[in-house]
């Protein structure tokens, strides 16, 4: 396979998993802010009628768990694509590797 191969390869595979990672993360956001607050997330945090503290408390932890989760799956596509290939994807390649 030649190298301009793996990295589309690899986009896509760490494209894929980078979304599924932030559709599951925010489904599990959403319900444990259900649980923990008693009400529905904020549709829009920017929302004057929101209060303050609630649209930062919903802003940081929803970029939180997206974050973690993108970055686990991403590693996980990474160890999956090397296990597979068994090179590192190019994105994550040294000098001479």
């Amino acid at each position: 396979m030649a190298k301009g191969d793996n990295s589309k390869v690899w986009s896509v595979f760490s494209l894929v998993a980078a979304l599924g990672a932030t559709a599951v993360a925010r489904k599990a956001i959403d319900k444990s802010w259900q649980v923990g607050t008693g009400k529905k997330p904020p549709e829009n945090p920017a929302d004057p009628d929101i209060d303050i503290w609630e649209a930062v408390a919903w802003a940081a932890t929803t970029g939180a768990v997206v974050a973690l989760a993108r970055m686990y799956a991403q590693r996980r596509a990474a160890s999956y694509y090397f296990k597979s290939t068994g090179t590192l994807p190019p994105p994550l390649r040294k000098d001479g590797q």
